[in-house]
């Protein structure tokens, strides 16, 4: 049985990432407001308030949602989660994962995966990410990091219509190697 610990808190010299409490809704939804944060994404729509409360309700009983900060001023720029514990295929998934616009392009989202990568590698051996068919910009992070494409999948988001990703992996043993 793995012994995964799906909310730890994790920091570098960039980020820090705190489990997602209830109480943090409005700090995200000021995040997740902006149309423009979504419009590569499956579910365009997410910047409205009914729409996220459902994304947020789905992340809260995850129970492996993070809200992330800017280490240097302290201020909450994110959000991320792991989901999809399989145990038999030592494999979990990372994902969900948004970013304040001024905080695209740098150095952040590489930390915040590599700071979760690194901790999904103590306990299993492959980690997979759902990327939606039209995020070519995600497709490209995700590839950056060394993950492959191994299939296209209908995907269901939590109280959202299915929708087609691309599925990649990345393996233990390629992670390490760097």
């Amino acid at each position: 049985m793995i012994n995964f610990e799906l909310q730890p808190s994790l920091e570098d010299e960039h980020v820090r990432l705190y489990p997602l409490k209830s109480e943090d809704f409005e700090t995200l939804y000021g995040i997740a407001s902006d149309p423009l944060i979504w419009e590569q994404h499956p579910n365009k729509d997410r910047y409205k308030r009914d729409v996220f409360e459902t994304f947020f309700k789905g992340a809260i009983e995850s129970q492996g949602a993070f809200l992330i900060f800017d280490k240097q001023t302290e201020k909450a720029i994110g959000s991320s989660r792991f989901y999809e514990l399989e145990e038999e295929a030592s494999s979990i998934a990372i994902g969900y994962t948004f970013f304040a616009r001024d905080h695209w392009g740098g150095v952040y989202n590489p930390a915040v995966k590599t700071l979760m990568i690194d901790h999904a590698f103590r306990f299993v051996d492959h980690v997979v990410f759902h990327v939606g068919a039209i995020n070519i910009r995600s497709q490209k992070a995700i590839e950056r990091l060394g993950a492959k494409k191994i299939a296209e999948v209908e995907m269901e988001y939590y109280g959202e219509a299915t929708k087609l990703n691309f599925m990649y992996q990345l393996e233990k043993t390629n992670w390490l190697k760097k």
